[in-house]
């Protein structure tokens, strides 16, 4: 059986291709953002909170049936559609399929030589939660 993350990965790489510009891959980035599950006030804790992003970022975490699921927010929109991009690549996903993965799929996105070097930095630091709570498991 294949690697639900790396097939993910491999849509979301197709889905992307489609875009001629980069105006268009944030029109779509963004289009994610706004089907985020809303975020529990009471999750806006200092320990769900990423470092290392320049937004405000939080990700709460739970296993359902061996099964990672991951919930965050940010109070900055492009942001919010790259949780929203992760999420579909991540969530509900065995943490040994998260482990079993790279993130070679953002380069082949281009988003690591087109966003900003804070948004850079605060994607990889999502990425870095994600991945290490799945090596919790």
């Amino acid at each position: 059986m294949e690697n639900q993350v790396i097939q993910r990965q491999h849509e979301i790489v197709e889905e992307l291709s489609f875009f001629d510009d980069w105006e268009d891959k944030y029109d779509y980035v963004i289009s994610l953002a706004k089907k985020l599950p809303q975020f529990p006030e009471d999750k806006k804790t200092t320990e769900n909170l990423v470092r290392g992003c320049q937004s405000q970022v939080w990700f709460d975490h739970e296993m359902n049936d061996g099964k990672s699921k991951f919930i965050a927010t940010s109070d900055a929109l492009i942001v919010s559609g790259l949780i929203g991009l992760l999420l579909r690549v991540y969530n509900d996903a065995a943490p040994a399929e998260i482990t079993a993965s790279n993130t070679d799929f953002i380069k082949e996105i281009g988003f690591g030589s087109n966003l900003s070097a804070t948004r850079a930095t605060g994607l990889k630091s999502m990425l870095d939660y994600i991945y290490a709570t799945a090596g919790k498991y």
